[in-house]
């Protein structure tokens, strides 16, 4: 991958509940100079354990091969439904970035209350490992997982899809699209 390339693209996913049965997802790719060229939805079952293939089938819906990383809001969304970066990164063969914001002790205890017998759910969570803190030239610190790319490219690229705030572009639009559909009734 050639960071400084102009025309670099990342796939920014985010998810809006949409209900108490789904959420939805939503997939923008953008440019490194941030201009919007695809779209991507997805929903996925609140509380269930099919965010990875979700991710994994937007990519291949998109059908691009341009697309150079993948950037996901968040690990464990729609209620503990787990976005596993390796599992991703393995299906599409694009590095992932999955970006959080906020420090946190973690989830396990959530996951035990909630999914006391969901073996697989805590392992899921287990593989997801450390978070590490990148701080953006905007001055905001920001969390990221990575899988199949260094540390250091993935903190640069937070950085080059930064333009101001707290946000890498990819993972704010997709964010507002996926409030969008939500607020519009579209999926219900």
């Amino acid at each position: 991958m050639h960071s400084a390339k102009r025309g670099l693209r990342a796939l920014g996913v985010a998810e809006s509940f949409s209900g108490r049965e789904h959420s939805t997802l939503a997939g923008i790719v953008m440019r490194k100079d941030l201009r919007i060229d695809g779209s991507a939805f997805s929903r996925i079952t609140v509380g269930g354990m099919d965010a990875t293939p979700a991710v994994i089938g937007m990519v291949e819906a998109l059908g691009r091969r341009d697309i150079n990383v993948l950037m996901i809001s968040g690990s464990v969304v729609a209620w503990f439904n787990i976005i596993e970066p390796d599992e991703v990164h393995a299906a599409t063969g694009l590095p992932v970035i999955v970006i959080t914001y906020e420090e946190s002790s973690g989830l396990e205890e959530d996951l035990r209350q909630h999914f006391p017998e969901d073996r697989e759910r805590l392992a899921a969570y287990r593989r997801l490992g450390k978070r590490t803190c990148v701080r953006l030239h905007t001055g905001h610190d920001v969390y990221i997982r990575t899988a199949g790319l260094p540390h250091e490219l993935a903190e640069r690229l937070c950085n080059d899809f930064t333009k101001d705030g707290r946000l890498p572009e990819p993972v704010r639009v997709a964010r507002l699209i996926a409030r969008g559909i939500v607020r519009s009734g579209v999926c219900r």
